[in-house]
This record gives structure tokens, sequence and C-alpha cells, in this order.
């Protein structure tokens, strides 16, 4: 049973540095795990055919690569990696691909293990290692809602692109005129920063990038999620409170059907761009 102090998971949720998002990732990471039996920590893009968490996972990646032309990349740096997965995702279907998984958390880093075409670096978002102009894509994928200040990272992710590259993020955010009221228990369960769309292009553009697409599938991400969950609750229930206290399953669900309500009330919604110099 992994052991939650409530209290510890408010506070890192409220306060959200650096220190707080790993603690909070180390803690409740297997949960996703658990859910979905595979080592993705991304929502999904889900469709009428896929309708399985892993399956919706990998759709998510393969649309992001394909958004982020991989086919043509040799340099990745995928920031925010998480537990890899995207990045061997991407490597499998990329054969020729170097990537590097930039993550502040150690812990997750350690998870693969060594990797063939993927070396794993220790680091903050603002502060990227790598020279300038020196790598084909920047791609945040489903991380970039935790990276503070947000501005040092795209400054960042700017010059260490090539002149040539692309610079793609993928992230939830709020629409415009969304209060922290309209959040509910969003407010304290959506453990990052509660960009506004608008704010992320209106700062991606003033540091230089030029928006190529845009795509808001809210649609696709949080409700079906949500529905998955409902239907096989009772079975995923039994498999997190293996693991977890009671109160943390609770707090899931009720975090899964508010994100539907919100996303079908236009409150948030999953915000994909593809960026160029």
């Amino acid at each position: 049973m992994v052991a939650i102090n409530p209290l510890d998971v408010i506070l890192w949720t409220i306060r959200r540095n650096e220190k707080d998002v790993i603690n909070l990732y180390n803690s409740l990471s297997p949960v996703m795990q658990t859910a979905t039996g595979g080592s993705m920590l991304n929502f999904g893009y889900w469709t009428e055919k896929i309708n399985k968490p892993i399956l919706a996972q990998e759709n998510l990646c393969e649309f992001f690569g394909r958004l982020s032309e991989l086919e043509n990349a040799t340099t990745v740096a995928d920031v925010g990696s998480g537990l890899s997965a995207p990045a061997i995702f991407w490597r499998n279907t990329y054969p020729k691909l170097n990537l590097f998984c930039i993550n502040i958390n150690y812990n997750q880093l350690q998870f693969s293990g060594p990797e063939k075409n993927i070396d794993f670096v220790n680091s903050t978002s603002t502060k990227l290692p790598f020279s300038n102009h020196s790598v084909d894509r920047v791609l945040a994928l489903e991380s970039p809602q935790h990276f503070k200040p947000l501005e040092d990272f795209v400054s960042e992710s700017k010059r260490i692109l090539k002149k040539s590259g692309i610079f793609a993020i993928a992230l939830p955010v709020t629409l415009p005129h969304t209060s922290s009221r309209d959040l509910g228990i969003l407010k304290f369960t959506w453990s990052s920063e509660h960009y506004d769309a608008d704010f992320i292009k209106k700062l991606v553009s003033k540091k230089g990038f030029k928006i190529i697409e845009e795509h808001l599938i809210g649609n696709h991400v949080y409700d079906p999620l949500s529905d998955y969950y409902s239907l096989n609750r009772e079975v995923l229930k039994n498999s997190i409170k293996q693991k977890y206290p009671n109160f943390v399953e609770k707090i899931l669900f009720k975090s899964l059907l508010k994100m539907k309500k919100a996303s079908k009330d236009k409150i948030i919604d999953y915000l994909i761009l593809k960026c160029k110099l």
C-alpha cells in the first residue's frame, strides 16, 4: 500500500514548484499506470475505434509525431519526458531518430533502463543543456503545464532549435473567461498551472515562433477518458485500492467526471501547437 498524506497532496498541488511536481508524480503516476496498464502518462487521443487507454495514448503520440514531422528529423529534445514511453514509441516508429529525454525527475528517467538512440538527461525545462541551434525538434507532450516559468522554456526552445526546426507542444488549457470557481474540484486536482489557451498562443508568438497548426481536441480527450473509467470503474477501483487508500480512487473518479463536464461546458480544452521560427 502506497502511503499518501492528503495534506501533502494538497500542498504539492497548491504550491506546484519543481519539487512538489516531482513528489506528486512519484506518488501518483502508478495510479495512471494501474488504470491504463502501460507506462504512458498522457490522457490519450480517443476516437470511435480507439477506445482503450493504451491505444488512445499511442494514438496521441502518433498524431504528435506526424504533426512534428519526425520522419524528417534527426535530433529531438523531448522535454518533460515522463517515463520515456512516448520517446520509445517515436524511436520505434522512426528508427533514425536520436532522442534526448529531458526530465527534472531523476526517478522517472531511471524507469525504462538503457535504450538505443535515447539519452536520458536530468535537467530543468527552463535551462536546457544544449548548444544554440543544435536540435531539429523540441517536443513537450502534456508537460508544458508544469514548466515554471513557461516563458523561459519557450525562450530556451527557441535558442536550441535549428532555424528549420519545429517546436511542438500539447497541454490541457482553460478557455477564455474561465475562473477558478468554474474549475470546481479541478482547481485542486488539476495539479499544474491552469494556462489559458490564448495566453499560450500569445506567449509563443511573442517569443518569435509562428504557429503553423493549432488543434483543440478536448472532446477527444476528456469525455471518452471519463466514459471509459465510468464504464470500467469497478475493475479499475479494485486494482487501484490494492495500492492506494480509498480516497485516492474517489477523488480520481470525481475529477474525471468534472473534466468531462468542464469540457462540454467549454471551460477546458486540450491544445496542440506546431510552431516554426
